[in-house]
């Protein structure tokens, strides 16, 4: 079964192919010639994913999947959100986000924060679901590591001292908070399409 992860994104690709069952035969936006980038014009998570999905779904009638993840920030009222991409301008750069939150929290005490990842599958005529996943942790107070994309250099999960941009990438996968929302989603998969009791 034909299925497409809503992406451009090479490391999410990536993070995720080995989460899905192999009978999925898992698709990309460029598997699928569609080259143009999918507005994440709304307020939430949630409607950013779900309208991705609905997107690429009525264009091709494949079953499609779609992610928004937003780190939320306790001492900045849980921004940048769902603006996390582009919190420092329309240009997605990574190291000016980190930079901009840095700075933002340099006299902060509360350094709490959590990742929220939003999966929204859409399937057969139209039918949605959502799935959520969730890590906490707080931000450092500079940037570490190599691994990893987005904010993970200054991302600390609990449990843990070292940021996402330090684990190996199996290590941050067995915790991330994409990581709990795919496993969530592909039991629902393997449930409704493999028959998976499990």
């Amino acid at each position: 079964m034909k299925i497409i992860f809503a992406t451009h994104n090479k490391h999410k690709i990536e993070e995720v192919r080995h989460l899905v069952d192999k009978r999925f035969m898992l698709l990309s936006l460029q598997h699928v010639d569609l080259a143009e980038d999918i507005p994440e014009d709304y307020q939430t998570l949630e409607e950013n994913a779900l309208f991705k999905a609905k997107f690429i779904f009525q264009k091709t009638g494949i079953p499609t999947f779609a992610d928004d993840t937003g780190l939320e920030i306790a001492a900045l009222n849980n921004r940048p959100g769902v603006f996390s991409a582009r919190y420092a301008g329309k240009n997605k750069n990574d190291q000016a986000n980190m930079d901009k939150v840095l700075k933002e929290l340099k006299n902060a005490d509360n350094r709490l924060a959590r990742f929220r990842t939003v999966i929204a599958f859409v399937w057969n005529d139209g039918k949605e679901k959502l799935f959520e996943g969730i890590v906490n942790g707080k931000i450092g107070l500079v940037k570490k590591g190599k691994q990893g994309f987005g904010y993970d250099p200054i991302f600390i999960p609990d449990g843990y001292n070292i940021t996402f941009a330090e684990m190996p990438l199996d290590v941050k996968n067995s915790i991330s908070h994409r990581s709990r929302a795919f496993r969530k989603f592909t039991s629902f998969l393997n449930k409704e399409f493999l028959n998976d009791k499990a």
